[in-house]
């Protein structure tokens, strides 16, 4: 017996070397050759997927080698060296899903998303018997969901979201028991959803979102059974009708949105009351009443109730929700103070509360403990000055204060918040100069501060980025400097009603982006400039009521898309360029001024009666300008009448001065003739003749004269002794 005892280990370690590890090596072996010869087919599926897409550049590194494997492709993810996940996301795929994908045996999670897919629902993927994740979602995939969905049982997630699938969602949907996740948010589904799909129990997000096109119906009655729901979306899906209160039942819910859909009634209390709530949605809705008071959902992070016709007080635990980051209320009737607490609020990074009827003082402590991004509390009753550290945390990009009844100066802070994008201030009350580095905040693209007692003179650089400055209704003073030409990229400049001075220099006009320049209502003075650099864009040109002088520049009438021109109430003088009458004008107005001369034809229209008023020196040709009528006798000539009358004085002249010419060479020639003869009416023999002067003169009787004209007297004389006869003409001086 002891002999057997200790031979029983021989015999153990025997059967251990000889049998068993040979065994697990042989089977090893097997099992590599196995997983070796699934590697070689799956990798030869995928460079078959790749040429079937027509080798997309996004997949050029899809190539075999001997240096590494395709589980180690960013797409592909591998599990015992097989593929289990495709991620194809973002490769600009442009055609159909093969069938051969579904030879990837070991395949659960295939996302095609963000791509441009074509085709209807890729059936071909039932044969993919272990998915369980299957995103479609942003794709060109139209048409209907086979109503035959159902026989991918195995789904878990379903994502079909932003593609052009329509008509009804098939009630087969709601057979997939196992789902978790179904979003079919943003398609062309137009009939309805299944009301069964709320009874999914497993569900944890749904989301039909942005579906439009929905017919109109009420919450499912049965929709806050769903007790592991944590995501909840239906924005724009015609919701109609009232929230119930037992929506407080879904106590794992973590985000509601129900916006933009014409529900009536109240909000809930007990919505306010689900411990795990962090984001509520329910802007552009009917909404009405008063918002909850008490608040005991303290994850909340976003509570966006805008545009809706709540009325009341904001609920003073607001101030006690320490995860909330966004708060917008506005487009509501709210009214009261805003509560304290929440300017305390250390996560409050987007504060909107803008177009209410909120009163009182703004709390000073907004930005002073959380990084502020947002701060809008425009159009309320609301006084005070603007809290010094609005900007402390050196985040905020947009503020928006404007028509309130503030006052003060402006928080120095402001001038040091390089963060700053949009900063609208107008219609308040703020006085004092504006913080220097708020000009040149770096990030700055639109600084309004119309309508408030804000002075000082403009600067001389400007933020690189600054696109709109609208200051009117100040008391800004000082010369428009001549540096503005490096404010290149501004489009809307309105500095009208101030105090500004000098001239309109000629550097303003180098702006090449400028569509809008008011300047109307200031001292500004002399002539505009003559030379027009690059206003190719302008549409708004304003500098009435000035005291300009000069003639209006022809340029203006060669800006290509004016469509408004005000030079009213100046001291402008001369003709109107005729090329303002080629402008297609919408607004003109060069009343109150010294202009001359007629109007250009083109302006003699209906619409521009009262564009020419008190200009006393103009006319035109019709009565219904409300001018004096242009005439012939009228020395007020438009500048082709003076250029027609010139030409007809100079020929009037030069004919005048041909028939002088002609005149003196008569009267010369008729002169030189005249002397040839006698000036005392000296008698001249035309022939020879036996005729003494005596018998001439002793013949030149009454009776013997035969004819007499204007050049003189005619007589034939005959000499008594010889019978001879003379005619004599006697001219007459």
């Amino acid at each position: 017996m002891p002999r057997l005892t200790s031979s029983l280990p021989q015999i153990r370690f025997f059967f251990l070397f000889y049998f068993y590890i040979p065994c697990l090596v042989f089977l090893c072996s097997l099992s590599h050759v196995a997983e070796s010869q699934i590697q070689d087919q799956e990798l030869q599926v995928l460079l078959k997927l790749r040429q079937s897409w027509q080798d997309p550049s996004s997949l050029a590194h899809w190539v075999a080698s001997n240096s590494s494997s395709h589980c180690t492709w960013p797409e592909i993810i591998c599990e015992d060296g097989s593929i289990t996940e495709l991620n194809l996301v973002y490769l600009n795929i442009n055609y159909s899903i093969p069938p051969f994908i579904c030879d990837l045996k070991n395949l659960t999670k295939l996302d095609v998303s963000y791509n441009n897919i074509p085709g209807e629902f890729p059936t071909v993927l039932y044969n993919c018997s272990k998915l369980v994740y299957l995103d479609l979602s942003q794709n060109y995939f139209e048409g209907p969901i086979p109503s035959d969905i159902d026989r991918m049982a195995d789904l878990q997630v379903l994502i079909l979201s932003a593609t052009s699938f329509s008509f009804d969602i098939p009630a087969s949907i709601a057979r997939l028991q196992r789902l978790r996740i179904l979003h079919l948010n943003q398609s062309e589904y137009n009939g309805t959803y299944p009301e069964e799909i709320f009874g999914l129990s497993n569900l944890e997000e749904l989301s039909l979102a942005y579906n439009d096109k929905f017919a109109p119906s009420q919450l499912p009655w049965n929709f806050t059974a769903l007790k592991k729901l944590r995501f909840f979306s239906m924005p724009q899906t015609n919701l109609f009708g009232g929230i119930p209160e037992t929506v407080s039942n879904m106590e794992a819910l973590e985000c509601l949105n129900l916006g933009a859909n014409p529900l009536t009634g109240k909000i809930p209390g007990s919505i306010f009351a689900l411990r795990n709530l962090s984001e509520l949605y329910m802007y552009r809705t009917n909404l009405s009443g008063s918002i909850p008071q008490a608040v005991t959902a303290m994850k909340l992070s976003v509570i966006h109730l805008s545009y809706n016709n709540l009325t009341g007080n904001i609920p003073e635990d607001f101030g006690k929700l320490e995860n909330l980051s966004c708060l917008n209320l506005q487009y509501n009737q709210l009214s009261g103070g805003i509560p304290e607490g929440i300017g305390r609020l250390p996560a409050l990074s987007d504060v909107r509360l803008s177009n209410n009827n909120l009163s009182g003082t703004i709390p000073p402590d907004f930005g002073k403990f959380s990084p502020l991004r947002r701060f809008a509390v425009a159009f309320n009753n609301l006084s005070g000055a603007l809290p010094e550290q609005l900007c402390h945390g050196s985040t905020l990009f947009g503020l928006a204060v404007m028509d309130n009844n503030l006052h003060g100066e402006l928080p120095e802070s402001l001038g040091n918040c390089s963060t700053l994008s949009v900063v609208m201030l107008n219609n308040n009350g703020f006085t004092g100069n504006v913080p220097g580095g708020l000009w040149m905040s770096p990030n700055l693209t639109a600084l309004i501060l119309s309508g408030n007692g804000l002075t000082g003179e403009l600067p001389k650089e400007l933020s690189p980025n600054l696109t709109r400055i609208e200051m009117s209704n100040n008391r800004f003073f000082g010369k428009i400097p001549s540096t503005v030409s490096s404010w290149t990229k501004l489009v809307v400049l309105d500095a009208s009603n101030n105090l500004l001075s000098g001239t309109v220099p000629t550097e303003l006009t180098e702006l090449t982006s400028l569509t809008t320049l008011l300047l109307g209502q200031n001292e500004l003075s002399e002539n505009l400039p003559t030379a027009i650099v690059s206003w190719n864009t302008l549409n708004a040109l304003n500098l009435s009521h000035n005291q300009l002088s000069g003639q209006i520049p022809r340029k203006i009438g060669l800006l290509p898309v004016l469509t408004q021109l005000d030079l009213s109430e100046n001291q402008l003088s001369g003709l109107i360029p005729p090329e303002i009458g080629q402008l297609n004008l919408n607004i003109l107005n060069l009343s109150s001024n010294r202009l001359s001369g007629r109007i250009p034809n083109e302006l003699e229209i209906a619409v521009y009666d009262a564009s020419f008023l008190n200009n006393p020196g103009l006319c035109a040709t019709n009565s219904f300008m409300r001018l004096n009528v242009c005439n012939s006798q009228s020395h007020r000539l438009s500048k082709s009448s003076l250029t027609n009358l010139t030409l007809i004085v100079l020929l009037a002249i030069a004919v005048a001065m041909f028939v002088l010419m002609v005149a003196i060479f008569t009267i010369r020639a008729f002169r030189e003739k005249r002397d040839e003869y006698d000036s005392t009416s000296e008698q001249t023999l035309f022939q020879s003749s036996n005729f003494s002067k005596s018998n001439v003169l002793s013949g030149l009787e009454k009776h013997n004269m035969i004819r007499s004209g204007r050049s003189g007297k005619v007589h034939n004389i005959i000499e008594n002794h010889s019978g001879d006869a003379v005619v004599v003409k006697i001219i007459s001086n």
